[in-house]
């Protein structure tokens, strides 16, 4: 419980954390972001990682540093592209296992066979789609890995996905998120952020249970 709690001051704080992370670290923190962005993304059993508020709050604080915001966004790219290659490896490889994996603490099968579904719905543009949905976003390259999407395409709609993903969130960050408004309320800011990204579970999960009661 007070892991969870640590969890969710870091999240709803994450302007005063990555600033302090700033100032302490100066060029480094590249190497911080790009780390929290590859793991979020890389590694099925990290989906609770801070996605689309960090490349928001990273935006608005570049805004008043004296640091590149074109090598930010490069690095976090990178990031994102480096962990969908990894996620998608590791799914390919556990292929003929992980469809026979049990929910555990450190898979979720719920989220596993959730994303599948979202791959049944939406076909390869899911990797896409899946990049600003969080949860489902680190799913996704493991659950092309496990049916062996071609890589080509794969690696195709991955590139698309990740330069949206950079290229929206963090120019927003860098040009909204030091109105005061913003910035003096951003708690209900990364909860707003969180709910619209979670919209496409919840629309689909309606649509399932509509579904389900008109079979």
């Amino acid at each position: 419980m007070e892991l969870l709690a640590t969890f969710w001051f870091f999240v709803t704080h994450l302007d005063v954390e990555l600033a302090g992370l700033l100032q302490d670290y100066g060029a480094w923190v590249y190497g911080i972001l790009f780390l929290i962005v590859f793991c979020e993304t890389g590694l099925v059993i990290a989906p609770f990682l801070p996605g689309d508020s960090l490349l928001f709050v990273a935006g608005a604080l570049w805004a008043n540093s004296d640091l590149p915001i074109p090598v930010l966004m490069a690095t976090l790219v990178v990031a994102a592209l480096a962990g969908d290659n990894c996620n998608y490896w590791i799914g390919r490889a556990l292929s003929a296992r992980a469809r026979h994996w049990e929910h555990s603490r450190l898979f979720n099968r719920k989220l596993f066979d959730r994303t599948t579904e979202f791959y049944a719905h939406h076909g390869g543009k899911t990797v896409i789609l899946a990049r600003f949905v969080p949860l489902v976003r680190t799913f996704a390259p493991f659950v092309a890995g496990v049916g062996r999407m071609h890589y080509g395409r794969f690696v195709g709609f991955s590139a698309i996905g990740a330069l949206l993903w950079v290229g929206i969130l963090v120019p927003a960050g860098f040009w909204f998120g030091n109105i005061d408004i913003v910035r003096d309320h951003f708690e209900l800011v990364a909860l707003v952020i969180v709910a619209i990204s979670l919209l496409p579970i919840l629309i689909e999960y309606l649509r399932r249970r509509r579904r389900a009661a008109a079979g």
